[in-house]
């Protein structure tokens, strides 16, 4: 599992970039883990709509997984559906935390307007102020991938491919959404990296924390996990039921 290393980094290469700059005073936005029970219960929302606003070029390649990826985890008896729409956001050049949320509540509703909730996954041109990070979550309804950046971590020969990055990029912040790792609750397993706070210290994980490194192109073999591992998925169990007591919620 060691080969990870080299690629999972790509998944988010600092604290500031995988999480966007908190907006405490903005109830309406919240920060990561904001709305974590509100995707995991089903007591106010029984539905989800998941936004995929992407540049002209720049098509999200793992909505399904996203959506199998949520489902398996969260409560919607009402189903999950996904609302993929093509967006000229206006920028190509350089994006801040600001400017991801700016576009997402520029070209998008309230995530909790009705008894949908709404989660919005941007997909922009351009890349981010720091250039290594390819993934970013920015308030409790909202992340940005960053497609540019994905294609040139893409490894040697391929491996792993620009596709593998981006699933396993999406599903990581998605998982940030969720509130994982501690960001919203205290586990009571063992599994967040001590030097890498709010990520797992499982390399099986998609929540994995690895050292950060831009020489992807050593990483020829092996795969990406793409999935929740047995202590997340224990994690959003708790949340859930209300054994982990949650912070930070825009709706309980």
């Amino acid at each position: 599992m060691s080969k990870y290393l080299l690629a999972i980094l790509l998944i988010t290469s600092s604290m500031s970039g995988c999480f966007g700059d908190a907006l405490s005073n903005d109830e309406r936005r919240g920060t990561a883990g904001g709305l974590a029970l509100a995707c995991l219960q089903d007591d106010k929302f029984e539905k989800m709509e998941i936004h995929f606003l992407y540049e002209n070029g720049y098509d999200p390649v793992a909505k399904e997984l996203v959506k199998n990826r949520i489902q398996n985890v969260c409560n919607k008896p009402g189903g999950i559906t996904i609302n993929s729409v093509e967006t000229d956001f206006s920028i190509d050049t350089v994006w801040s935390d600001d400017d991801v949320r700016d576009a997402r509540w520029e070209n998008g509703g309230d995530a909790m307007g009705s008894d949908t909730l709404h989660w919005y996954f941007l997909f922009p041109s351009g890349k981010y102020t720091d250039e290594s990070v390819l993934g970013v979550a920015v308030d409790a309804s909202t992340i940005a991938i960053f497609k540019d950046s994905v294609d040139e971590a893409e490894g040697l020969f391929g491996r792993p491919s620009n596709e593998e990055v981006e699933r396993a990029v999406t599903v990581h912040e998605a998982g940030h959404l969720l509130g994982l790792v501690n960001l919203v609750y205290e586990s009571p397993i063992s599994h967040e990296d001590p030097n890498h706070p709010g990520h797992s210290n499982n390399e099986d994980s998609v929540m994995y924390w690895a050292i950060e490194s831009n020489d992807v192109g050593n990483f020829i073999s092996g795969s990406l996990p793409d999935e929740f591992d047995d202590d997340d998925k224990s994690d959003l169990e708790g949340m859930a039921s209300g054994e982990l007591k949650c912070s930070g919620q825009l709706w309980s």
